[in-house]
């Protein structure tokens, strides 16, 4: 083989290799720009006043809206620290309405590491837990002293028994709940390092966390009124 043809074999290779990356590349973008537009459409089947208020943080999502007359915001957020084995994605809901509370209530479970949807590390105050707590649980608050309806609150926690709550994150302005949406694909991520999620985000899941959280804001409210 001259040297001529090599090199036009090796350019042709060259070619074909920068042609099916692109390729990749366009095929990937259109598969997120589907995966986004189903989960928007998700988001609305339960929200249906959805605004996407994105402020283009790098994997984070925002839409605020109302449901059953109450303000909301839905956030998904993509969480790659170097301390998780996969990055996981997190779906956080809230409802943001006012709530009896004193100070900042902040239960999350198994904290082990940092995360990027939390300022659970940044509060100084541990809190004892009441009974029906779960065990993996930690609370904490902003203020020392702070009373709160342990009681109240551990009685609406049904939702923390299978494993993918995550936080619940109580204050004066709303409830939150955030959930464990999906972790990484783990074959994909420790070969390309790229962080493909293929769970979706389901209306009845964004509607059941709402559901919890205002039913819980609603209790606290009633017990604060009947007790003034």
């Amino acid at each position: 083989m001259s040297d001529v043809t090599t090199a036009l074999l090796a350019g042709a290779i060259a070619l074909a290799l920068v042609l099916h990356l692109a390729w990749l590349a366009r095929a990937s973008r259109n598969r997120a720009k589907a995966a986004l537009a189903a989960e928007v459409a998700s988001i609305r089947t339960a929200i249906a006043d959805a605004v996407d208020i994105s402020d283009g943080t790098v994997g984070v999502l925002t839409w605020v809206g109302s449901w059953n007359e109450r303000r909301v915001q839905v956030r998904t957020i993509v969480d790659t620290l170097a301390t998780r084995k996969l990055p996981a994605r997190w779906l956080s809901v809230s409802v943001t309405e006012p709530v009896a509370v004193p100070a900042t209530f902040d239960m999350m479970m198994r904290p082990g590491s940092p995360t990027t949807f939390s300022n659970f590390d940044h509060l100084q105050h541990t809190l004892p837990k009441a009974p029906g707590f779960p065990a993996e649980a930690v609370l904490r608050t902003d203020l020392r002293g702070a009373r709160f309806p342990q009681n109240l609150i551990a009685s609406h926690l049904d939702i923390f028994a299978e494993g993918r709550a995550k936080e619940l994150l109580i204050t004066p302005n709303g409830v939150r709940i955030v959930w464990l949406l999906a972790e990484a694909e783990r074959a994909r991520y420790g070969v390309f390092r790229q962080a493909a999620f293929g769970t979706r985000l389901e209306p009845a899941l964004v509607e059941r966390l709402l559901a919890s959280a205002s039913a819980l804001r609603d209790a606290i409210n009633r017990q604060e009124r009947q007790v003034a």
